[in-house]
């Protein structure tokens, strides 16, 4: 599989700015949509801790702003020894804006240490088509 470094790079400049006061977690993320933009978010916790945005949450915002709405893949950057991989909530918000062709790279200081499917990520997931189904 493919990686690509600027992406990943861009991640890390996100993981910098990240706003961890109480987790000292720092998260990352990067996009490259279908149509070739790129968008990056970082994560932003307040006093009300555990609320707060995760990284990947907020590059899907930005990208959404933008009018984008397909991602192709995303970057996710944290420190540690194990995979940062995106929280359940965040691997149903990148499901929203996925196909079967996004992937999902998860990364530490050093690179690209895992890269999954969306179907490998959340398997049977519940998307769009669903609601398209049902009516």
């Amino acid at each position: 599989m493919k990686h690509d470094q600027t992406l990943f790079e861009l991640a890390q400049e996100a993981m910098a700015k990240a706003y961890v006061p109480y987790s000292q977690f720092a998260v990352g993320a990067a996009i490259l949509t279908q149509t070739g933009k790129v968008y990056s978010g970082c994560n932003v916790e307040n006093a009300a801790y555990p609320e707060g945005t995760c990284a990947e949450a907020g590059a899907i915002a930005a990208m959404v702003r933008d009018g984008e709405t397909q991602i192709q893949d995303i970057y996710v950057i944290g420190n540690g020894e194990g995979l940062v991989t995106p929280c359940g909530g965040c691997r149903q918000k990148i499901r929203e804006f996925s196909s079967a062709q996004t992937v999902i790279h998860v990364c530490g200081a050093e690179g690209v240490r895992q890269s999954f499917t969306m179907n490998e990520l959340l398997p049977s997931s519940f998307g769009p088509e669903n609601l398209e189904q049902a009516s």
